[in-house]
């Protein structure tokens, strides 16, 4: 019972002392969830390799602080990356893009949405920076947390490379990290301090916005997209539907699916319904400009209008299928309201749907 009492008091002591040590990669303190892990020596520090897979720290309850740890990084493509704030399926997450360094996308913060991350509407200066890899080299990482701002330092420097707004109200949660896919990954010299969070010349980016852009939409429940194929059964998919959610512009760009419905979810499906009503004073024709992400197919009080695909690598092997007013319809609107359903299906990459009139003279849009 003594040295029961004793090993329970040195395991406390050893889990406050988290906040100022390096935590031991083991299984004592980790859940290690991949296809491969090693743990070795690794350029002259104690490292675990992780093939495919994830480590998350045991019994963390992370709010505000400091993660710090040191990553070796390939040349080859992979998306290595911590999240922090773990709530089931969302989280805060940066992540590295090695193969592309040096470009403009080397690096991403991002927030994962019930299981998705929405990289396709975040991105640009405000969530990515570019920095050059060193692939013979340890990058060591710091990122500070505090209530919703986030920033992030490398190798040591004193300015941070990037500061953003976080994508969730501030909750406590678990910390993980991932490795390098295939390729696998180094990570040694993993930190955390949860006193330490202080945020210094906090400038984050700015996004241009679009302009008259929908400001809310209301999205169904999901459904198999299969079920577009035939248009003769349009009328029928959408009365099967369940309505009630909505969602809203974000960055002033596109609303985003995922903050609604769960694309992951034990339930079967990858499109839903996003429904505005059009109020026309007269019989007109009006352009619509719009975009998805991934795929698309528009309807007109209850009649396809318009079916396009904007899924990554879609367009070319370079597309990355990033949101924007890339598509274009006219709309044969009647005196009235009518009613416009853009029926959006996800892959991967972001959730997404936007769209603007260019001319809204005589229109109301709910």
């Amino acid at each position: 019972m003594f040295k029961t009492s004793i090993t329970i008091i040195f395991f406390f002591v050893c889990t406050l002392g988290f906040s100022q040590e390096i935590i031991p990669l083991d299984t004592l303190h980790w859940d290690i969830d991949a296809r491969a892990h090693v743990l070795e020596p690794h350029m002259g520090k104690d490292a675990i390799y992780l093939q495919a897979g994830s480590i998350t720290l045991k019994d963390a309850n992370f709010l505000n602080g400091t993660i710090e740890y040191d990553i070796h990084l390939k040349k080859t493509r992979a998306f290595p990356a911590v999240y922090f704030r773990v709530n089931d399926s969302e989280a805060e997450q940066f992540y590295f893009r090695p193969h592309q360094s040096g470009n403009p996308d080397a690096t991403q913060a991002i927030g994962v949405f019930k299981g998705l991350t929405a990289w396709q509407l975040y991105f640009g200066p405000k969530y990515s920076f570019p920095h050059v890899y060193n692939h013979d080299v340890w990058t060591h990482v710091k990122i500070v947390v505090e209530g919703k701002r986030a920033q992030i330092y490398l190798d040591n420097e004193e300015k941070p490379r990037l500061s953003w707004q976080l994508f969730h109200e501030p909750k406590a949660g678990k910390i993980s990290f991932t490795g390098g896919g295939a390729s696998g990954i180094h990570i040694a010299n993993i930190k955390i301090n949860n006193d330490v969070h202080d945020i210094k010349d906090f400038m984050p980016g700015k996004r241009e916005a679009i302009d008259g852009a929908i400001a809310q939409w209301e999205v169904s429940d999901k459904f198999e997209e299969k079920l577009l194929d035939d248009s003769s059964k349009l009328e029928s998919v959408i009365a099967d539907r369940k309505w009630g959610k909505k969602i809203y512009l974000e960055e002033g760009v596109a609303a985003n699916i995922s903050r609604a419905v769960e694309l992951g979810d034990d339930s079967s499906g990858n499109t839903v319904l996003a429904k505005i009503t059009i109020t026309s004073n007269n019989d007109m024709m009006r352009l619509f400009e719009f975009g998805y992400s991934d795929r698309v197919v528009a309807i007109l009080n209850g009649k396809p209008i318009y079916k396009g695909n904007n899924r990554f690598r879609s367009r070319d092997y370079r597309y990355l299928g990033t949101i924007g007013l890339f598509d274009a319809v006219y709309l044969n609107l009647k005196k009235g309201k009518n009613t416009l359903i853009l029926a959006v299906s996800e892959d991967f990459g972001g959730w997404l749907v936007t769209g603007k009139f260019p001319n809204p003279e005589g229109l109301k849009i709910k």
